[in-house]
């Protein structure tokens, strides 16, 4: 068992873009790297199988919320954590329920134990507390679990942006001391990640920078961007965390985000993401490709029996027609969902590793401004 490790391997010389290789005790993942999420244990629509063949994803993403009330802590310990319960054989990232709860604007209170909301499933009230979440974290047993923070909306005044950090920061101490006074659970080394909070204000987004970086973890998160605050603003926030987190250890913007974005975003020197946007836009008909966005629904496809794109080496963008796939959303047959989620995950794969490449051979910069004007075209 060892700590998770993070080697940089490559830097891009027009910009911040970096390739790397993130060991842990479950495999390597080669960074930039897009996490798709697996919610409750199980990426909607798409099978452990295709996730590792059509998809190749490297990490998945669970979360301690969902996987808290369904299937509950008990089924997750005596199956011996996610890993076995799911049956995903590769890394783990655990979110730690914080903006799920943030989501639950009406029924969530905030107090300095922790926040009482009530169950999205039945109502029933309960408790997460920064010690209560690193223990629920332990049990799903995440290669990679997140601390517990408050996510202001985006558009926060100061005032209560600073209040919200201060909490952020007493609670990420409760959770650094609960982390490292309890055991990994199921024989590998699980991995803390502090979340820099701070709204659109870069006096106090420096200040978290500078308290999680004083952690010293194996990694770095940014957290409440992409929560309403303008795209222009987020990059401009990105960049000046980038600047202020260290080097040497990974960093994941979480929750972000389109194609562009990834893009935009890995240029200034994130190497970790993770978003619902492929799999919930694929399941409303909504397909990334290599040459731009396609609503699947539309009539121009009716009589198009060309692959879904023949650029991303996976079967289901290769073997069936649009044609095929917008006939499936049109009779509600559910291999539409499937077909459509795989498609955009390899898609998302596929985005990350060609960066990754592009890093490696020194020209992703010229590269990036040119694929985002694709990405960005409505078929």
């Amino acid at each position: 068992m060892a700590q998770l490790s993070f080697q940089l391997q490559h830097t891009d010389a027009q910009s911040s873009a970096r390739a790397g290789l993130i060991t842990t005790d479950h495999g390597q993942i080669e960074t930039p790297v897009f996490m798709p999420v697996g919610t409750a244990g199980s990426v909607k629509a798409v099978t452990q199988a295709q996730l590792e063949n059509d998809i190749k994803a490297q990490i998945i993403l669970g979360n301690t919320y969902h996987l808290y009330l369904r299937p509950g802590l008990e089924v997750l310990e005596k199956a011996g954590g996610l890993h076995r319960f799911n049956q995903w054989k590769r890394p783990i990232l655990t979110d730690s329920g914080g903006f799920q709860v943030f989501s639950l604007a009406g029924t969530r209170k905030i107090k300095e134990e922790g926040v009482t909301f009530a169950s999205h499933i039945d109502g029933s009230k309960h408790l997460f507390t920064p010690e209560r979440v690193m223990d629920i974290q332990r049990i799903i047993g995440g290669d990679i679990i997140m601390a517990f923070d408050e996510c202001p909306p985006g558009g926060s005044e100061y005032g209560y942006a600073r209040k919200s950090l201060d909490l952020t920061h007493r609670w990420l101490d409760r959770c650094w001391d609960r982390f490292n006074s309890t055991p990994d659970r199921y024989g590998y080394t699980q991995n803390l990640f502090p979340i820099v909070q701070g709204a659109t204000f870069k006096d106090l987004r420096k200040e978290s920078c500078d308290f999680v970086a004083a952690k010293d973890a194996a990694g770095n998160a940014i957290g409440g961007l992409s929560v309403g605050e303008p795209e222009e603003k987020m990059y401009e926030i990105c960049d000046w965390c980038c600047a202020h987190l260290p080097a040497q250890r990974p960093r994941y913007l979480m929750g972000v985000g389109t194609p562009w974005n990834i893009l935009e975003c890995i240029g200034m020197g994130i190497d970790m993401f993770d978003c619902v946007m492929p799999t919930r836009n694929g399941r409303n008909a909504m397909l990334f490709t290599t040459g731009g966005v396609i609503n699947i629904d539309n009539k121009k496809w009716e009589f198009d029996y060309s692959p879904i794109d023949e650029e991303l080496p996976n079967s289901m963008s290769n073997l069936y027609s649009k044609a095929y796939l917008r006939h499936l959303f049109k009779s509600g047959e559910l291999l539409a969902l499937t077909i459509a989620s795989v498609h955009n995950l390899a898609f998302y794969l596929w985005l990350v590793g060609e960066a990754r490449r592009q890093i490696r051979a020194g020209s992703y910069a010229s590269w990036k401004n040119q694929m985002i004007v694709k990405l960005k075209t409505r078929l």
